[in-house]
């Protein structure tokens, strides 16, 4: 019994450790976007955000919604070293 509950704690750990490097690679390419899109300043994405919007608030609204991202994904960092943490100390008993 348990040695399926540590191979299922470092299981967990190993998908969130691949759930981290995704989020991460995510991070990357909107970041990318941001870089490419707000200094273009496209009248595309105007229309895509509706009428009165400026740019300014688009600017302020993407860059609250990266640090609420990356918040997230810290938290879920520490879940994660804390499994990983968890499972070696299982496996040494």
């Amino acid at each position: 019994m348990e040695e399926v509950f540590i191979k299922k704690v470092r299981a967990a750990a190993t998908a969130g450790w691949w759930t981290l490097l995704i989020a991460y690679c995510i991070l990357l390419i909107q970041w990318f976007a941001y870089l490419l899109i707000i200094p273009g300043q496209p009248a595309a994405m105007l229309c895509l955000w509706g009428e009165g919007i400026t740019w300014s608030q688009i600017r302020d609204i993407w860059l609250w919604g990266m640090v609420m991202y990356k918040l997230g994904v810290g938290m879920m960092l520490f879940v994660v070293i804390w499994l990983t943490l968890w499972a070696r100390q299982l496996a040494k008993k």
